[in-house]
């Protein structure tokens, strides 16, 4: 045993057993030892140990005798009497609005897990550390289905109850909405507008149901309402969360790309987009429940991502259960929970490993379970729209289908263009000053035109039901007036002509339509809680119908001619026009969002009509080619480059022969601004931190050779100079900073400052002939942060995600300086 002095008394003692063991380590090339500590007062050894793992250099002390060790970077000495810890907290945390390193937190989680599995065979306590260690990804996705689907429900049935409320209220249990409130009526017919139990604002003020001056009361009702719910949720959105308006999916997206944007997901956020959601629902606005869900169950996910340190602490590990809390998300709106994950899959998710996969399938499972037992639509189904025909297609109708899918691609991309242009003219003008002025006004806009015609008056979701279901004896709607006598009730419905009430329907359903166009162009993007998917499903639902009512007459005027190849003859109703309208909501919704895969899934979840995959999949393809034709970005991506997210789409190609040496900063008569690793002092580098606002510092070896020995950013080097400054004596100003390992020579002055542990050792360099399409790749596929540039070894660059994204955007002569963040 060897004894070393140290100041203040403290005593270092190498035991040579473990010493020689942890020598045998690192000629394997996993860790080597700096020394074992131990204090004559306290009965424990500290081992500390530094591990190279692909993005850099890893410490962590292991002490004897203490069972509470997490592995996660604690530097500490023990002296006696004393215990003075160089524990720097906050290191390899991220600030706000930056971009996350993904190698270093990968390889971060492997060190710790790697600690984990070598201590199993220590104790039972840590075999017990390591089981939990293996669950606890599964406990938090369990636990995150549980609370999505329980809000969902909550979110479900207030919605639907306030929704009512602007029509009228139910005397005898006012908790009830108008459906529930006529199902304790022993009236045996039950239509929604003549039971009795459910008063309308005109009755309760002594007037007749019908008549003009119930009429004027009932409009004014409708208006006051929808104000105070719309003014209410704009209100709580500006007081108490600011990020809890829009969708959330575009910022889902960037996040899960490996952006901070803290705060977006946390607990005030979460709280008032519930509430704000059921508010703004209410207030019958042109918006949809189901993208904010997205949002909702994305932070359930990140706060109980802290309950487990693995992945609270660990923003790489944290995307995980985000990306399964996605799916979570669209498994309650729609109650389609295989749609959820391919929806995860496919339009959010960044970096989707396989695991992932499997824990997102579980998470959407539980949350459209727990759905499914609240049932807040009251039905034996946790959707809204379920159909219940299943009549075959006919082969010919696929050439409608696919007609549609090309108008919805054009209906979508006049959204997507118009949405974009009133966004960026609300940024431009001082509209974007007054959120909630603008709510009111869109509001009282939308209320005093919607409420004269019946399909824009009632909720979204049941007109989206109305037009997705087949005319029956029950159906007293205006869409089913045709000349049908209905004589046996179980004989097949057969083809009829269509009465006047049907011309009327269709004459208001083109009204509807180009209202609903235009007044979701100007809701999306307000300061409310606001989702896009069932408006987008309205627009293709009233296109869907309108074609198929077209259809339906061809057939029934001309059965004979060869396009319905026989079919029709039978007198038999061959064609569905609620199928139409399925796939023209298909067709909208995917050339809005760009989605196919995950769309077609959720359409026959959602409406149970499985036997129509292929329809749906051809209008899907249709509206995708088109709306790719006539714009590139869906309205996801639109809003993340409107917004200057720093997001690398996957799925772009780069297509230009620029090299890295164009692209890198600084440019080649500039300077970089670098550390060099044994001749600077305190002074120095604090100086260039205050010059300069890069966001890390390339070390070299000197000035003079710009040979490159690592990187180290510029947040850890902050911290560990003021934690050193607080810690350790003798620290000031002429201190020299060393990045090297080896003996440091001795000097009269102050003590050195030693910042090999906050160094990362393995950049990821290029040279400056490297074609920017192979860098590009390296930043989408590593998720990288920036990459070094070097020419024979030498230092000659960064390249950040910032300077590719300009890159990019210049190369599509688009505005570079639109990329905001980094």
């Amino acid at each position: 045993m060897e004894k070393y002095p140290l100041k203040r008394g403290g005593v270092i003692t190498l035991s040579s057993p473990s010493y020689q063991s942890m020598n045998k380590k690192h000629a394997n090339g996993h860790s080597r030892a700096k020394f074992v500590a131990s204090s004559p007062d306290e009965d424990m050894v500290d081992i500390q140990t530094s591990v190279s793992v692909g993005g850099g250099d890893f410490h962590h002390t292991t002490r004897l005798g203490d069972e509470e060790n997490d592995g996660l970077s604690h530097y500490s000495v023990s002296y006696s009497g004393v215990h003075e810890t160089a524990d720097i907290p906050g290191i390899g945390q991220y600030e706000d609005f930056h971009t996350i390193d993904w190698q270093r937190d990968i390889a971060r989680d492997r060190m710790r897990h790697r600690h984990i599995v070598k201590k199993k065979q220590d104790s039972i306590w840590n075999l017990l550390e390591g089981v939990h260690d293996a669950w606890s990804g599964w406990l938090c996705v369990l636990l995150v289905g549980l609370f999505t689907g329980a809000i969902a429900g909550v979110i479900d049935i207030g919605a639907s109850w306030m929704t009512d409320l602007k029509f009228g209220i139910c005397p005898q249990a006012f908790w009830l909405n108008q459906e529930q409130c006529c199902w304790s009526s022993n009236e045996t017919s039950f239509e929604a507008k003549n039971c009795s139990q459910w008063q309308t604002w005109a009755e309760l003020l002594g007037q007749t149901r019908a008549g003009a001056g119930a009429y004027i009361i009932s409009y004014l009702f409708y208006i006051i309402w929808a104000l105070l719910f719309a003014a209410l949720s704009a209100s709580l959105v500006r007081m108490f969360a600011p990020y809890a308006c829009g969708s959330g999916i575009p910022e889902i997206k960037t996040i899960l790309s490996g952006f901070i944007i803290r705060g977006y997901l946390g607990k005030w956020t979460l709280i008032i987009k519930c509430v704000g959601l059921i508010l703004s629902v209410s207030a019958g606005l042109s918006l949809g429940k189901e993208g904010p869900m997205v949002h909702i169950a994305c932070a359930i996910g990140n706060i109980f991502s802290y309950l487990f340190p693995k992945y609270g602490r660990n923003e790489a590990k944290k995307r995980e259960i985000l990306s399964a809390s996605a799916a979570a998300g669209v498994s309650v709106a729609f109650g389609a929970p295989i749609g959820g994950v391919l929806f995860s899959l496919e339009e959010v998710s960044y970096y989707f490993p396989l695991k992932t996969l499997w824990r997102s399938f579980f998470c959407a499972l539980i949350a459209a379970f727990v759905l499914r037992s609240i049932n807040p639509f009251g039905n034996e189904h946790s959707v809204l729209f379920y159909v219940e025909y299943n009549k075959p297609w006919i082969f010919f109708e696929l050439i409608p289908f696919i007609g549609l899918g090309i108008i919805g691609g054009l209906i979508a991309t006049i959204f997507i263009k118009a949405n974009i242009y009133w966004c960026k003219y609300r940024k431009s003008s001082k509209l974007g000053q007054y959120p909630v002025t603008e709510v009111l006004l869109v509001t009282v806009m939308t209320a005093i035109i919607a409420y004269p015609n019946p399909y824009t008056r009632m909720n979204t979701s049941q007109l989206i039901y109305l037009l997705f279901s087949q005319c029956g004896i029950a159906n007293s709607d205006d869409l089913c007036d045709y000349n049908r006598n209905f004589t046996d009730v179980n004989s097949a419905i057969e083809i009829a002509a269509a009465g006047p009430g049907v011309h009327r329907a269709v004459w208001l359903l083109i009204l509807a339509l180009i209202l609903k166009l235009i007044m979701t162009i100007f809701t999306f993007g307000m300061k409310v809680p606001c989702g896009l998917f069932i408006p987008s499903l309205c627009l293709g639902a009233i296109v869907g119908r309108i074609v198929g009512i077209g259809m339906e007459q061809l057939a029934y005027n001309y059965p004979k001619i060869w396009l319905f190849s026989g079919e029709c003859s039978t007198g038999d109703d061959c064609i569905t026009p609620g199928l139409y309208a399925m796939v023209g909501a298909a067709a909208v919704l995917g050339g809005v969002t760009r989605m196919t895969i995950s769309l077609v899934v959720i359409m026959f979840e959602l409406t149970g009509g499985v036997r129509y995959i292929v329809p749906l999949m051809a209008a899907a393809m249709a509206s995708k080619w088109v709306g790719d034709a006539l714009g590139r970005q869906g309205i996801y991506d639109a809003h993340i480059a409107l917004n200057g997210y720093p997001f690398l789409d996957s799925k772009d190609e780069f297509q230009h022969t620029s090299l890295a040496a164009d692209v890198m900063q600084p440019k080649r008569n500039e300077t970089l601004s670098v550390l060099t690793q044994d001749s600077m002092t305190v002074d120095d580098v604090e100086i260039l931190l205050k010059e300069t606002e890069h966001k890390g510092y390339p070390v070299v070896v000197s000035r003079e050779s710009q040979y490159l020995v690592g990187f180290v950013v510029r947040r850890d080097l902050n911290l560990a100079i003021a934690n050193a400054k607080r810690m350790v004596d003798g620290i000031c100003g002429q201190s020299l900073v060393l990045f090297t390992q080896g003996n440091t020579p001795q000097t009269l002055g102050p003590p050195p400052l030693k910042l090999k542990k906050i160094l990362d050792m393995a950049p990821i360099t290029i040279t400056d002939q490297t074609p920017m399409e192979t860098v590009v790749d390296m930043f989408r596929k590593l998720g990288l942060r920036q990459t070094l540039v070097t020419h024979n070894g030498r230092l000659l660059g960064v390249i950040t995600k910032k300077d590719v994204l300009r890159h990019i955007k210049q190369m599509d002569n688009e505005d570079p300086n639109s990329v905001l963040f980094n």
